[in-house]
């Protein structure tokens, strides 16, 4: 009986807390029903809950309530419509960044009695500030910055004892500045407002810096040590003595030096803000948000393409932690981890040769491409002093550390089905390119480091279409490894023909294991010329990878593949097939192939 009430009970308790989800649920869709955006989310209502499934929302452990509500950069402009987020009670986190919402913070948002967080910066709302922060009894920051507050700060804010970080810059505040010196307060911004008075004594521990903009004095007690001291007057009718001399004579002189020395800082942090800053990144000392410009207006937002569902804006990716991935043909790649735990890939692109409209048409066609064996182009970011691509991350790693990576006892190889899946894969994803509607569209740079697997283990391409937009400088380097076809010598330039030539160089890395330039012992071997001299010696058997020889019965597979590899890197261009072609005879490889033990055959054939 008692087994029955705990059971009773626990029934009670669970569809009383599915009630609560359910009106939270349909808080954000009264939110997103009646509030214009432009980025589509994936708010569903039929979806069974909004916990780990909705865009940019988060709940809490035992999924009961939404916590956190994320949503930088989703294009929303209008007004916040009442009587909608404020029905989400247990709200703790609340970021509408970089969006284009008008009007005043609702009145209805005193009903968020949890919130922690606020963030609202970037975006067009007006009006004043709320009169009672200390509702929100647990906020530790908020961020109303950029915006068009008008009014003053209230003194309510003084009273919120966990704040941490407020950020008011860049609205049009007036009044006297409060006296906000609470013990816990770290971080304050309230520069580039039209604020009076004096600044109190409590926030003098605060860079002056965070107080320009302003009409704003500092006044100092005589238990503070003033910025300049006095001169001494001499005892002797007003002259100094040669000690007093002497010392400020002294004393001068170190300023000076010490004056210097900040020139020189400066002069030395501006370089690290350039390419310095990059050669940091590259020993893995700083994150992105010390390398990229963090320069951000109306024009320079994060762009986002149809269809993605990332919660995250150009600060979320500034702050994110990040890894170097390698240095690429068109600059640095970065993995960055975000706040929610989400892996992105990040492109720092360098030499471009157009302007910014060329440059957006360009991310705009090659964000249009849709296809499994393609790495979908998620957003980009263009500004003065950056460029930047954002990418899903492929956890597997590249194709090129895969092959070419450490060779030992514990080192997994690469089978024959996953090499073979590979190649299929890539050329279905380099066709889907070539064959964009209404354009000629080239990747111009194919090659193993830019090839990853999807989570069937069939090769997707990456950087696409980059070569078109990046200088002469750099675009013939980027096959200058080994990948290069012999006409972009004398042409500079690529053609979807040369990326058939540079896709037949990754077959024979495929079917060889070794890198298009190579070295043996003194000698520098190009793998084009190597495998063309072995195959007219006719020791074709030579020429695969030894890891390969473990596999039974698939010679015949692997001899197929290497013809495909050698008209793919015919020397005239026109003797090449095209990528449509190379993908048939590649799926023909395996059709082609009659196993000797008919029911293996058919648990190899299962993936292709």
């Amino acid at each position: 009986m008692q087994i029955f009430k705990f059971f009773l009970v626990g029934l009670l308790w669970f569809g009383a807390n599915a009630n609560i989800l359910e009106d939270d649920k349909q808080a954000l869709l009264d939110f997103m029903h009646n509030l214009a955006h432009s980025r589509t989310l994936n708010w569903d209502a039929n979806s069974s809950t909004v916990c780990n499934q909705w865009t940019g929302v988060t709940c809490s452990e035992d999924g009961s309530r939404v916590i956190g509500l994320r949503l930088p950069g989703v294009g929303f402009h209008g007004h916040i419509p009442a009587n909608t987020i404020s029905r989400l009670s247990a709200l703790q986190i609340l970021s509408l960044r970089s969006n284009g919402i008008t009007g005043t913070i609702p009145v209805d948002f005193y009903n968020l009695k949890n919130l922690s967080l606020l963030y609202l910066q970037f975006n067009q709302l007006s009006g004043s500030l709320p009169v009672d922060f200390s509702v929100w009894k647990n906020l530790t920051i908020v961020n109303l910055s950029n915006n068009q507050f008008n009014g003053s700060i209230p003194d309510s804010v003084t009273r919120l004892t966990h704040l941490s970080a407020l950020n008011l810059a860049n609205n049009s505040l007036v009044g006297q500045i409060p006296d906000l010196g609470m013990h816990g307060l770290k971080i304050l911004d309230l520069s580039n407002n039209n604020l009076t008075g004096v600044v109190p004594k409590s926030l003098h521990k605060f860079p002056k810096s965070v107080f320009e903009g302003n009409n704003v004095s500092f006044v100092y007690s005589s238990d503070q040590v003033p910025i300049f001291m006095p001169t001494p007057k001499a005892k002797n009718g007003g002259r100094l003595s040669e000690k007093a001399v002497l010392g400020i004579i002294i004393g001068v002189s170190v300023i000076g030096f010490i004056g210097f020395a900040i020139f020189w800082t400066l002069c030395c942090f501006k370089r690290d803000n350039g390419d310095g800053i990059s050669s940091k990144l590259e020993k893995g000392g700083m994150s992105p948000e010390k390398a990229i410009s963090r320069t951000q207006d109306a024009n320079n937002r994060l762009v986002f393409f149809e269809g993605c569902n990332y919660a995250f804006d150009l600060e979320d990716l500034l702050r994110a932690s990040a890894e170097v991935l390698g240095k690429g043909t068109f600059g640095m790649s970065y993995k960055a981890i975000l706040e929610d735990g989400t892996s992105v890939v990040v492109k720092r692109l360098k030499d471009l040769s157009v302007g910014r409209r060329d440059f957006e048409q360009q991310m705009a066609l090659v964000g249009s491409i849709k296809h499994e064996n393609v790495i979908e182009l998620r957003a980009y970011y263009y500004s003065k002093d950056e460029k930047l691509t954002v990418c899903e991350y492929y956890n597997q790693g590249s194709v090129a550390t895969m092959l070419h990576g450490t060779r030992g006892e514990e080192r997994v190889p690469l089978t024959w089905e996953t090499r073979l899946q590979i190649a299929v894969g890539a050329a279905r994803g380099i066709a889907r390119v070539h064959t964009e509607t209404g354009t000629k569209l080239v990747h111009g740079n194919i090659k193993s480091s830019n090839i990853f697997l999807n989570s069937q283990n069939y090769g997707c391409i990456s950087d696409i279409g980059l070569s078109t937009i990046m200088s002469q400088i750099a675009t013939p380097i980027a096959r200058a490894a080994g990948y290069r076809a012999p006409e972009i010598t004398d042409t500079r330039k690529v053609t979807q023909l040369s990326d058939v030539y540079s896709f037949g160089v990754l077959l024979l890395e495929l079917l060889t294991g070794k890198s298009p330039v190579h070295t043996s012992g003194d000698e520098i071997i190009h793998l084009v010329r190597w495998v063309h001299s072995v195959v007219r010696e006719e020791w074709t058997g030579e020429v695969f990878d030894v890891e390969l020889l473990r596999y039974p019965h698939v010679e015949e597979e692997m001899v197929e593949m290497l013809q495909i590899a050698m008209s793919c890197v015919a020397r005239v261009p026109d003797q090449r097939p095209k990528m449509t072609e190379v993908v048939r005879m590649l799926e023909d490889v395996r059709r082609n192939t009659e196993p000797v033990n008919p029911k293996a055959g058919e648990t190899e054939s299962s993936g292709l």
